[in-house]
């Protein structure tokens, strides 16, 4: 773990405003994080949202599991970490942009989920519809 010197004020604000504005992942690792957010498998929350000029997403990552977890590939090695739960602080426009991935994932499971609700296997099955043989 990286360690701040505290006796010195000017360099506790120096790490303050670097974890303030947070940092960009690397487009691999984006994109691997945007297949976890699409699934659901992040948490995603504003850095401090009390503080208007911290616009930094705190980013936590949780592995994948079952079927998830077999057909998708993620680096055995994420950043020198094995992957397991990490935590991130990202910056203003990755964050934005991994919430809007989040939503969209969401958005789509849900109209998913209603859709196989109201489905009539049975009918499809043991009906066809008019015009078309089974």
């Amino acid at each position: 773990m990286k360690g701040i010197k505290i006796v010195d004020a000017g360099n506790i604000k120096n790490e303050l405003a670097k974890y303030k504005k947070g940092k960009k992942l690397d487009i691999r690792l984006f994109n691997q994080v945007a297949r976890l957010a699409w699934l659901g498998r992040i948490v995603l929350c504003p850095l401090d949202p009390e503080d208007p000029d911290c616009k930094a997403w705190l980013l936590h990552l949780q592995p994948l599991e079952g079927l998830a977890a077999e057909l998708i590939q993620v680096d055995e090695d994420l950043n020198g970490v094995p992957f397991a739960s990490q935590i991130h602080i990202l910056d203003a426009e990755q964050g934005a942009h991994l919430a809007d991935i989040f939503r969209d994932g969401m958005q789509r499971r849900a109209r998913d989920l209603q859709a196989l609700a109201q489905r009539d296997f049975y009918f499809e099955k043991y009906f066809a519809p008019e015009g078309k043989s089974n």
